[in-house]
């Protein structure tokens, strides 16, 4: 199992990056996680909704992704309440406090996934959550040193050392650990050093002579690093990148940055492209003139469409669509949503109001059922492109006189409901996440938009997940020469279940 101090610590790499070294080496490797808390998921060929950090480890694993690999997801739908996932199907919605007490009924339900993966993966690497010396959630844990005891796992934890304090975070989660837990902890890493190795002197001797847990290793900080975020501490929702100048040859793409924003990994692709500059915008006055502007994924679809006509930047989108050269418009799922006529949620789906009026920017409709729809979904845009994608939703949109089909996909579960709209004049709509990881269609698709805003941009030709594989390898390249592995893999040994 592997730890950390806090969120955000590198549990989520290191454990992509192990799975990559094991299966380099033939070994059946599989992830796991047994709660995770992220509005980022996936839906995996069967259907379930997992966590995105999961799923991208199931893929530096070459395993295919599966509900046993994130049997509990916990999507915030407020500061006091989620969505509870249990094993890919949504169970109920409910308050943390419920939530907690409801935790002793899914014990049995994780350690089963957990034992179920290990009859079939020569090894399973555990990632926890958050620190696992939270003392005040430590009775019935699901996901941290608590699941470790109960399975015979050994684990080591994470501390980033660029936060500061990275010996007193690692020193004092074991010191706050009863003793049963503290057992568990058999190593230590440090994550994200920058400088010369040789300033952290004998301090990682000091710290194993105080708890006697020895440091296995110090990964180094890697520039650039970009894997499919689980949270929205990811580091490039923080960065405030400003506007390319004019003329700089770049298509500036804003996404607004709602309050519950979901899936924002839908837009790393983007990234790949060096013509692209992507900014998570949140306030009026970043909000520049771009060519692109998209209303992403929310999981509180109403409440962040009041945001949104509350804080100036609805007025900020008006001002440049009504210029001489608007900015082309895309909604994803939620942000589909907003754009039709209407959300109508009478049986209170998602929010207390009835029906709210949307953009009307499109003439499609949306209607929360109780019933989720998680599906993927192939089909092609109008210029032929493929396309895949895959749905997350409880509202099912319907088309209203005048509407215009943009993406031809295969029929969906659910009737009635459509994947896609355009109005033709720029405003483009669809229920589908991960869009762009489709390279021929990212590329038409800015295209496009670059011809609307009167400019020429090319693609630079990028293939999206190669340079996944590339940044995983990277991980996993990082930890063969930075982490005692051969230390490691007898932890691995030593958590192996009796024969």
């Amino acid at each position: 199992m592997v730890c950390g101090t806090t969120s955000d610590a590198g549990k989520s790499t290191v454990v992509a990056g192990l799975c990559r070294l094991l299966a380099r080496e033939g070994v059946s490797v599989a992830p796991f996680k047994g709660q995770n808390m992220s509005l980022n998921s996936v839906v995996t060929s069967a259907g379930a909704e997992i966590g995105r950090a999961q799923w991208l480890q199931a893929v530096a694993a070459g395993a295919p992704p599966e509900a046993a690999m994130n049997p509990v997801l916990l999507k915030p739908t407020s500061d006091r309440t989620s969505q509870v996932i249990v094993m890919g199907r949504p169970l109920a919605t409910q308050p943390a406090a419920d939530y907690q007490k409801a935790k002793a009924g899914l014990v049995d339900v994780v350690d089963r996934a957990l034992a179920e993966l290990r009859s079939r993966f020569e090894v399973v690497i555990c990632e926890g959550a958050g620190s696992p010396a939270e003392i005040n959630l430590l009775d019935y844990d699901l996901v941290n040193l608590g699941l470790a005891a109960r399975a015979g796992i050994p684990a080591v934890v994470v501390g980033d050392i660029h936060r500061g304090g990275v010996f007193a975070h690692l020193y004092g989660t074991v010191a706050l650990l009863p003793e049963d837990l503290r057992r568990c902890v058999k190593g230590f890493i440090i994550n994200g050093f920058r400088g010369d190795p040789e300033l952290l002197g004998d301090a990682m001797d000091q710290l194993e002579a105080r708890c006697g847990v020895p440091t296995l290793g110090v990964l180094p900080y890697l520039p650039g690093l970009v894997l499919d975020a689980e949270d929205s501490l990811h580091r490039m929702l923080d960065a405030r990148p400003e506007p390319p100048a004019p003329g700089a040859g770049r298509l500036d793409v804003v996404v607004l940055r709602l309050p519950r924003l979901s899936n924002f990994t839908d837009f790393d692709p983007l990234v790949v492209e060096p013509g692209v500059a992507v900014r998570f915008v949140d306030h009026p006055s970043e909000f520049g003139d771009p060519d692109l502007v998209v209303l992403p994924g929310t999981k509180s679809t109403v409440s962040d469409l009041e945001w949104l006509r509350a804080g100036g930047l609805l007025e900020a989108l008006e001002a440049r669509r009504a210029g001489p050269s608007p900015p082309v418009v895309l909604g994803v799922c939620g942000g589909f949503q907003m754009l039709g006529r209407a959300i109508e949620d009478p049986d209170a789906v998602e929010s207390s109001v009835p029906s709210v009026p949307g953009l009307d920017w499109l003439p499609v409709v949306t209607r929360f059922m109780a019933m989720k729809t998680t599906q993927v979904r192939t089909g092609y845009s109008p210029e032929g492109s493929a396309v895949t994608g895959y749905e997350i939703r409880h509202g099912r949109t319907e088309p209203r006189a005048g509407w215009e089909r943009w993406l031809s996909c295969e029929r969906g579960g659910d009737g009635e409901s459509i994947e896609s709209a355009r109005d033709g004049g720029g405003v483009y709509g669809t229920t589908l996440h991960a869009l762009f990881e489709e390279d021929a269609f990212r590329g038409e698709f800015l295209r496009g938009v670059a011809h609307a805003r009167g400019r020429t941009w090319q693609p630079s030709g990028a293939s999206f997940a190669e340079a996944r594989e590339r940044q995983i390898d990277r991980v996993a390249d990082a930890c063969a020469a930075h982490l005692r592995l051969t230390a490691l893999w007898r932890l691995v040994e030593l958590g192996a279940p009796a024969a």
